[in-house]
């Protein structure tokens, strides 16, 4: 654990200066009900006719009612009835319907069934009309009205709770978590529900005022609190005949329920914002079982993970629509592997079926995924269950996601994520956790690891975010290492900053750490990769060394990415004019792609063959290509 420097005082959290007054507010009046004893000893409950309709003394502050009983103390009395079944009430609902909604949303399938037909049903009746019937069947009393409330009320949390959840659970920290191997409950309950929690506050104020309303109201109507209990609906009833004898007996239960529910309104508002960090300034203070191509798995000492005729289908009525089709690579230690492409063309999706992530309207229908875990063991990825999956992602494969500002949860400090990713998979102590984050952090090379530790993302660079999700990556030291697009959003001189910090890493780790470059940038893959696959329309094209393929290209999509890249400004003047060369027409949609080759109507080499039948993976020495014209390249190679 990082020591404080001798002099040095140690800083404290403060509570946000945004919340003092109306936690203030609202603890006021939260409490002073129930400090009715300290503040008047009068019985709520005890009639003295005389008395009726008697003006404010030093012995009634607030006079008496129609019968003679102390306003002030049935104001109190009242108040306490009020504010515990609204809050008992809202609780109980805000807890069960959050629980359905995060559960319908993270797992889908028949859990949101079950939220949403269940939420469905209860908002088909009128609330204040399934209130009646129910008060009027099982009678009046607090605990029916406790009953009737939560109710009515869960169906609006699952609700919000369920589209929240369902828009957080998209983005991509939640993935990255899961690529940390991080157990779904704490994906659930720590990763989802923080960032769902400010939409949640705000619906538990309005519910809890909508409770109190509710209850005064069927209170009004002599089916709430059953008399001579005290509630400040039945005050309102009791004084509405008198109101122009005696106005303040209407008032004083109607400004305690304006004054209650603007206060809980306040609060909640108040705590919306300072539970999203970034938000006015309150930041500051269904599994499926693959099959198998039947070739033993790879033994080789030095493969990390092989992946063998990979192929994903999109499953649709009568037929499956094929994303990804006869994929194979081996990534092998101490080697940096390129997948390169255009957009659309499967090297995220192999990615993500590597760690065990794909969307859920996809499914491995194909292929093998093997990985070589720390303990030397190789195992088929598309076998494991969700536990075992979980154990493996971020302990012997990790991955870097394309955006680190999505890619970090923006409500919980950097360092409280990176230590849940230690803690993940290396039980240990909070302290030993925290002193491996720093450690972690100053070789990425983040200056002032103390500071950057206890900020949120949202206050650091693009290029740190990106440290730091690098740093997460290695915090158990995994064999394979997925890096998405890394470099994207990154400018060049950050980008050729974290190049070379990959590059440094794979250097540094004993057991010869494996990298996947995944990029369209061929710049950027020229000065890491060791060998390159050019991936088109859900196919690798073309496999080999780095330095070959990007010299010497064999199939005529990787020459045209290539030509299609800036070179020199002597080149580009001489040779191209002002005009970079671009490859014409545009990738088949993985439901429309042609007869045949799937790069021949782009093709300016084409041959009649290339529309009849789909080429074959041509393979040589040290080069894979996939095209009818590869043996030609060969010979001219030769």
């Amino acid at each position: 654990m990082t020591a404080i420097p001798k002099g040095a005082t140690r800083v404290r959290p403060r509570f946000p200066r945004r919340m003092i007054l109306p936690t203030v507010l609202l603890a006021a009046l939260i409490v002073t009900p129930f400090a009715a004893p300290l503040i008047t000893d009068a019985n709520p409950i005890q009639i003295s006719v005389r008395d009726r309709l008697a003006a404010p003394s030093w012995k009634h502050w607030l006079g008496q009612d129609e019968f003679g009983r102390d306003r002030l103390a049935r104001v109190l009395h009242g108040g306490q009835v009020s504010l515990t079944v609204a809050f008992v009430a809202t609780t109980i609902a805000c807890l069960v319907g959050t629980l359905f909604g995060l559960i319908g949303a993270y797992f889908r399938g028949p859990f949101q069934f079950v939220t949403t037909r269940l939420s469905d049903v209860v908002l088909c009746f009128p609330p204040i009309l399934l209130a009646l019937l129910v008060v009027t069947l099982f009678g009046p009393g607090t605990v029916t009205l406790v009953a009737v409330l939560s109710i009515l009320y869960f169906p609006a949390f699952a609700r919000i709770s369920f589209s929240e959840a369902l828009r957080v659970s998209a983005l991509d920290f939640v993935e990255a978590s899961r690529a940390l191997g991080t157990p779904s409950r704490r994906i659930v309950f720590g990763t989802i529900l923080p960032n769902i929690a400010g939409p949640v506050s705000v619906q538990y104020s309005l519910t809890a005022a909508a409770a109190i309303t509710i209850e005064s109201g069927l209170s009004f109507l002599g089916l709430g609190v059953v008399p001579p209990a005290p509630s400040w609906g039945q005050m309102i009833r009791g004084a509405r005949q008198f109101m122009n004898q005696d106005p303040l007996g209407i008032i004083i239960p109607c400004v305690a329920l304006t004054l209650t529910i603007y206060a809980i309104n306040f609060f909640c508002d108040r705590l919306r914002d300072t539970l999203d960090p970034k938000g006015n300034g309150g930041g500051k203070d269904t599994t499926s079982v693959p099959t198998s191509d039947g070739r033993p798995i790879a033994t080789a000492d030095d493969v990390v993970a092989e992946v063998r005729g990979l192929r994903l289908d999109i499953p649709r009525p009568g037929h499956s629509v094929r994303v990804i089709e006869d994929v194979s690579l081996t990534l092998r230690a101490n080697q940096c592997t390129a997948l390169v492409g255009e957009s659309g063309s499967g090297k995220s999706l192999s990615s993500l079926a590597l760690m065990g992530l794909l969307p859920g309207a996809i499914r491995q229908s194909a292929g093998t995924l093997t990985l070589r875990r720390k303990s030397g063991d190789m195992v088929d990825l598309g076998r494991l269950g969700a536990k075992e999956l979980e154990d493996v992602r971020g302990n012997d494969i990790a991955m870097i996601f394309q955006e680190p500002m999505t890619s970090l949860n923006p409500v919980h400090k950097v360092g409280a994520q990176m230590v849940e990713a230690i803690c993940a998979h290396r039980p240990m102590h909070a302290a030993e956790a925290k002193a491996l984050a720093l450690r972690l952090l100053a070789r990425v090379g983040i200056n002032e690891p103390d500071r950057r530790f206890d900020g949120y993302p949202h206050e650091m660079s693009g290029g740190m975010r990106q440290r730091v999700m690098i740093a997460m990556a290695l915090t158990c030291e995994p064999r394979l290492l997925i890096a998405d697009e890394p470099t994207t959003a990154l400018d060049v001189t950050i980008q050729a900053e974290i190049i070379e910090l990959l590059q440094g890493l794979r250097q540094d780790q004993a057991d010869g750490l494996s990298l996947l470059f995944i990029s369209h940038n061929l710049g950027v893959v020229a000065e890491i990769a060791d060998r390159v696959a050019v991936m088109y329309s859900g196919q690798v094209v073309e496999e080999g060394p780095a330095k070959q393929i990007l010299e010497d290209p064999h199939h005529p999509y990787t020459r045209a990415l290539l030509e299609s890249m800036p070179s020199s400004h002597e080149e580009m003047h001489s040779a191209r004019g002002d005009r970079l060369h671009a490859v014409d027409g545009t990738p088949p949609l993985p439901d429309r792609r042609p007869s045949g080759c799937a790069f021949r109507d782009r093709c300016p080499i084409a041959l009649e063959s290339c529309a009849l039948d789909r080429p074959p993976l041509f393979e040589g020495p040290d080069r894979h290509v996939r095209c009818f014209r590869a043996p030609e390249a060969e010979r001219k190679a030769a």
